[in-house]
């Protein structure tokens, strides 16, 4: 099993050198380094794997009945899970692209730390120049489905708006899902250029759930002036994807070994 994602990985789309930075770096203890890497490779002791050795055993869910049980599923689809520490992952690591944006923009942090951030709804900044809003739908005169991306940058003096919408999907769906997000907002987008007067335009931030990155995410990172330094979101990055791990080690240990 162990090589499973490097030969499955597409390296023209993929940027292995910012995808596998956490292995250097030495923020991680071994076990979750070793365990992080058995889940990319699909080399974690589940049902579906079982089922190679033993035809006779069952491959689905022991909790759903639904899935083949496979580690690409478990962790970024799985619906009891992601009922949790799903949503719990995506809003920590909008919390912390949140962080870095105040702090880029000079808002004073008073030794808070990015750990600890509790976004603001809607948040003013240098004298009313620049509006952040987290979470929050924008209104119009007329109905569009998708109107609520993770974080809006209204910036009143350089006429612009920037959609930051972020995900965390299985390995193989990273180069789907960000032509997804930037889809998703072309209403939007068209519908705030004309009220707000703005250049608007969509940030699709995507990365696996045990760490893939795409070679198109600092080109999306650099289109902001005063954008979010790549090192920031590697951080964030090697920090969810340690929970990430623990959360479906703790949890998911029923359905590895019943």
């Amino acid at each position: 099993m162990h090589g499973q994602y490097i030969k499955s990985t597409d390296r023209q789309l993929v940027r292995e050198g910012d995808t596998f930075l956490w292995l250097s770096r030495g923020d991680l203890k071994g076990e979750n380094n070793s365990e992080i890497i058995a889940a990319l490779d699909q080399a974690l002791q589940t049902k579906y794997n079982a089922t190679k050795i033993l035809p006779t055993t069952d491959s689905k869910y022991r909790l759903s009945k639904q899935f083949d049980e496979t580690v690409e599923h478990i962790i970024p689809t799985y619906p009891i899970l992601s009922k949790e520490e799903c949503i719990l992952r995506h809003d920590g690591l909008c919390a912390e692209l949140h962080f870095n944006i105040r702090k880029e923009k000079g808002v004073k942090l008073d030794d808070e730390h990015r750990y600890e951030h509790a976004p603001k709804l809607v948040e003013t900044i240098r004298e009313g120049k620049i509006t952040i809003l987290w979470n929050q739908q924008v209104r119009s005169e007329r109905i569009i489905p998708n109107n609520k991306p993770d974080i809006i940058i209204h910036d009143n003096k350089e006429g612009t708006c920037m959609l930051i919408d972020a995900a965390i999907p299985g390995e193989r769906n990273v180069i789907k899902k960000k032509a997804e997000r930037i889809l998703k907002y072309e209403e939007l987008i068209i519908e705030i250029q004309c009220m707000w007067t703005v250049r608007a335009k969509v940030i699709p931030l995507i990365r696996g759930a045990t760490g893939t990155i795409s070679k198109s995410l600092r080109q999306y990172l650099s289109k902001r002036q005063e954008g979010t330094k790549l090192r920031n979101y590697k951080n964030s990055r090697i920090g969810h994807c340690r929970h990430t791990t623990e959360s479906v080690n703790v949890k998911a240990q029923n359905i590895f070994h019943g």
